[in-house]
């Protein structure tokens, strides 16, 4: 009797509460709550337009500023769940009451369809960045993590417990580990270790019916969807059990710049051939960047980006055998540990050198101030050296652009394409990362935008064909969208051929199989084969 009495408080201060602090709002927003309150959500977690608090929770974690401007559909509120039962309510009440949600982790979304629902309106988001436990365990070589948590976060915790561990993902510390990895998630042990993807020993997904599932409740079959066919689509992700990878105590990396002047066009050829072929334990990537002299006049720097797991004595011996083309020297070396390598890769800017820069710098959550633009392309064969220097003409076209070669090959072309929904795999030379950034303010947004579509149709000669591959951690409205959660499997396919190749059917059997109503969908969502009415 005590506890039906003090949950019957419980639930009247609540609604006291939001008598009291909630007069304007809509009644979308007050039975949300109320059916929230009833499963004990702490009102602390809510967030409406009411708040005070509400922008600064939207904005601080939308890591593409230009879909937090005031055009852009805002949500009806804001939920940041503390625990799982937290987002099993979530899940309850939305479905119960027919509200439109939205799941997001870190944000980096390039289409934002975690947090702005273009087509379906009213909507809210379900904000996982409180999920952040990290858990390590060297003995078997795991961590688990929830994924409100940051890549840069988890690789802190696993340097804490060893200097022989590390994880394959991104390169960007501040992405959300629980969008990455539902996309695949690379970075520059992909060559050595695959995917993040690849490395995923289980995890936990709250379903449609608001159950929590691990790999052996929620079959094998949705455990491989997960692991690459994008995120919500199928579940809201609640940790990811991983393999941790061995790595070297002894890490090396170079950046060395080239220009066209220095013949960089040829050079850049040369990497076509060789850099998917080089041993597994080196990957260079190429950056791409519009610089301005000292006399003001545009040019184009190129920047040869390496990581090698070893020391400098081998992986100069292997260049001179490879690569001797790019000429590097035991001085553009750098010899340090994996986690300050990981610094190095990472887009963190260092005050100091980087063998006194403090890895703590990775636990930061900095708010993205510019806002961009991005498409990806896979290349299978080498790019002639006319279309070579075509795209440094365009490059000096816009303000700040920026392109990423991200080299292939090793233990990419050896995993089937069918795994994981990531088909992108065996014959895959490099993929590229097309950008352009722009500050708040800027009056030619319109004319970035174009500027990156434009150059994405002019390398169409040159880049995966049939279907033309896109990443879709790198999500691109411009291929296709659902409109309202009704678009047809035959409509999808158009956009899900180009990120899933043949996976795409598959992915589509297994939403039918789980969420066969689509209550789990934005704009490029996996569709079920029928919806039922």
């Amino acid at each position: 009797m005590n506890s039906i009495i003090s949950s019957s408080f419980y639930i009247l201060s609540v609604l006291l509460l939001l008598s009291a602090s909630l007069t304007t709002s809509s009644p979308i927003q007050e039975t949300l709550i109320q059916c929230l309150s009833q499963h004990s959500i702490p009102l602390s977690t809510i967030y409406t337009p009411n708040n005070s608090s509400f922008s600064s929770v939207l904005e601080s974690r939308a890591q593409n500023p230009r879909f937090t401007e005031p055009s852009v559909p805002k949500p009806e509120l804001i939920f940041t769940p503390l625990s799982e039962s937290h987002v099993q309510a979530a899940v309850i009440c939305s479905k119960e009451l027919g509200i439109h949600m939205r799941l997001r982790s870190g944000g980096h979304d390039f289409e934002a369809v975690s947090y702005v629902s273009e087509f379906e309106s009213p909507f809210i988001v379900l904000d996982l960045t409180n999920l952040r436990s990290i858990s390590v365990n060297i003995n078997d070589n795991s961590a688990c993590v929830q994924v409100g948590a940051t890549l840069g976060e988890l690789y802190y915790r696993i340097a804490e417990k060893s200097n022989v561990h590390g994880f394959p993902a991104g390169v960007c510390p501040t992405v959300g580990v629980g969008g990455h990895i539902t996309g695949g998630g690379y970075g520059v042990m992909l060559r050595k270790y695959g995917l993040a993807a690849d490395n995923v020993i289980d995890a936990r997904i709250v379903d449609v019916n608001g159950r929590v599932l691990d790999r052996a409740a929620m079959g094998e079959d949705l455990f491989w969807a997960i692991r690459g066919g994008g995120g919500g689509s199928f579940g809201v992700i609640l940790s990811w059990k991983i393999k941790l990878v061995a790595v070297p105590e002894t890490i090396t990396v170079f950046t060395v710049f080239k220009t066209l002047e220095q013949g960089d066009t040829k050079l850049l050829y040369r990497w076509q051939q060789v850099a998917d072929k080089l041993d597994k334990d080196l990957h260079i990537r190429v950056l791409m960047n519009m610089t301005n002299t000292s006399t003001s006049e545009r040019s184009v720097t190129t920047a040869y980006d390496g990581f090698f797991l070893g020391g400098a004595d081998r992986l100069i011996q292997l260049m001179q055998e490879s690569f001797p083309e790019l000429g590097l020297t035991r001085e553009d070396c750098i010899e340090t540990s994996w986690i300050r390598s990981v610094l190095h890769s990472s887009s963190i800017p260092l005050d100091t050198s980087l063998v006194f820069a403090s890895p703590k710098l990775l636990l930061q959550r900095i708010t993205a101030t510019d806002s961009f633009e991005g498409k990806a392309d896979f290349v299978t064969e080498p790019i002639p050296e006319t279309a070579l220097e075509e795209l440094r003409k365009r490059l000096l076209e816009e303000d700040n652009p920026s392109i990423v070669w991200t080299a292939y090959g090793g233990k990419m072309g050896e995993i089937p394409e069918y795994e994981t929904p990531f088909p992108h795999r065996k014959g895959t030379m490099f993929k590229f990362h097309y950008f352009s950034y722009w500050q708040k303010g800027d009056k030619n947004v319109a004319q970035h935008i174009s500027w990156v579509r434009s150059l994405y149709n002019y390398m169409t000669p040159y880049v995966s064909k049939f279907p033309r591959g896109a990443y879709v951690n790198y999500r691109d409205l411009d291929l296709g969208v659902n409109q309202k959660g009704n678009t047809s499997v035959t409509e999808a396919s158009v956009w899900g051929t180009k990120y899933y190749k043949g996976n795409f059917q598959r992915l589509v059997r297994v939403k039918t199989e789980v969420d066969p109503e689509n209550f789990f969908r934005h704009e490029q969502s996996i569709p079920p084969l029928q919806l039922k009415r």
